[in-house]
């Protein structure tokens, strides 16, 4: 499993009405910290397959979602469960921090 990319236009579906806990990374491809959390989120989305689904969102190509979350810095990753926030990272804080983010939404 790896991560998968979404848009303002599928974010419903795939974060809110998803059944299992969903992390969107909020990032943009210019962003250097997005860029050391991307091999990061790859390899949680193995380790929580089945419990969570990890998704990254390109802040530059959907804005409307990054505004209604209010996502002013990225990387942002917010914790989705049953269609709410239960969590939130501001910033590259690595491994161990999107750990206990996820584990937010598992336990």
């Amino acid at each position: 499993m790896s991560v998968i990319k979404i848009t303002d236009s599928d974010f419903d579906s795939k974060v809110l009405q998803n059944k299992l806990p969903t992390l969107v990374d909020f990032y943009a491809d210019w962003c250097g910290p997005c860029k050391m959390a991307e091999p990061v989120l790859e390899e949680l989305s193995e380790s929580y397959k089945e419990k969570v689904e990890i998704v990254k969102l390109n802040v530059d190509e959907n804005q409307a979602t990054s505004a209604k979350f209010g996502v002013m810095s990225i990387p942002t990753t917010i914790l989705f469960k049953e269609g709410k926030e239960v969590g939130r990272q501001v910033g590259f804080g690595g491994k161990q921090t999107f750990e206990e983010l996820i584990k937010k939404g598992v336990i």
